[in-house]
């Protein structure tokens, strides 16, 4: 049995399918309150094993006021990561202090074993779940679900793309997503950008394919609609509605460039209010290995502004 994906100290794909993830550190909850917040595991849908970890920041006074929801999606390539991951853990709980709003984390099943449009379907149905439960789940009593935003980093920022799509086109849907946060967003195409095809640039995209490899649907390529962002089907009128978006990217992230393409589509689909955001000199997801910098702490500054001004 002989390895044909890998991605060094992450994951490794065998020639018969099987599969081995190597965590990193992973952050237990704490339903007493640290640093600010605390923080408990829900199951969102027990046969598809979609679970999320929510973070409850600590308001002062009674409990009355209703707060904003993040729901967010990690990042990993849709193949590793989870809400567990100790980067995570503390971004998250230290965003909700810092934006005071509820944060709901989810861990959706993977690629290669569970293939693109699965992870987009379990992000979805943690709407749902919020909507079902926000009346039921004591940590939900003060959720304000006419005030929900989408974030994500690296896959999870195309998650955030494709859950905000869906969520417009679902009229029954109780949840009002006011505005997406896609940080480092990891979207790609058959044809090869100018960074893409510079020198030096080998290393990155092969590893970039490989995820994708994974990931896409059997038989699909890189111009899968949840790959290529310009070859899925969106009418002017549905980007009309679409939410308030700001793309965060970071200056030595080689994913910066399809970053700022994205955000240029959204601009010339006349997307409302569309905004760029760059972390200078500091490289891809560079808030989860390092949430406590201060680079770290002035992106939680500008999200919440963001949210607080939607």
């Amino acid at each position: 049995m002989s390895i044909v994906a890998e991605a060094p100290n992450y994951l490794q794909v065998f020639s018969d399918g099987s599969v081995k993830r190597f965590a990193p550190e992973v952050a237990p909850t704490s339903e007493e309150s640290s640093g600010g917040y605390k923080s408990k595991d829900v199951i969102i849908d027990l046969p598809k094993a979609i679970t999320g970890r929510i973070f409850l920041p600590d308001i002062p006074g009674p409990c009355t006021s209703s707060l904003p929801v993040l729901v967010y999606f990690h990042g990993g390539g849709f193949c590793i990561g989870s809400t567990t991951w100790l980067g995570y853990h503390h971004f998250l709980g230290d965003f909700s202090v810092v934006s005071h709003s509820i944060v709901l984390s989810v861990d959706y099943r993977l690629a290669p074993e569970h293939r693109l449009p699965i992870a987009y379907d379990d992000c979805y149905s943690s709407l749902e779940w919020l909507c079902s439960q926000v009346c039921n789940e004591p940590w939900l009593k003060q959720a304000d679900i006419s005030r929900v935003f989408l974030s994500g980093d690296s896959a999870g920022g195309n998650i955030v793309h494709q859950v905000a799509i869906k969520a417009m086109r679902k009229e029954t849907l109780r949840v009002k997503v006011k505005g997406l946060l896609l940080m480092h967003t990891f979207f790609g195409s058959e044809e090869r950008t100018e960074k893409e095809r510079a020198d030096g640039a080998t290393g990155y995209v092969a590893m970039n394919d490989m995820f994708w490899k994974l990931s896409v649907p059997d038989g699909s390529n890189r111009d899968y609609f949840g790959c290529n962002f310009e070859k899925q089907e969106v009418s002017e009128a549905e980007w009309r509605e679409f939410p308030a978006v700001t793309v965060y990217v970071a200056g030595l992230d080689f994913l910066k460039e399809r970053g700022v393409m994205y955000a240029k589509f959204l601009q010339r689909k006349e997307v409302k209010r569309v905004k760029l955001v760059e972390t200078e000199n500091k490289s891809h997801v560079f808030h989860v290995f390092h949430p406590k910098s201060e680079a770290t702490c002035s992106l939680q500054r500008q999200m919440s502004e963001f949210i607080k001004n939607n």
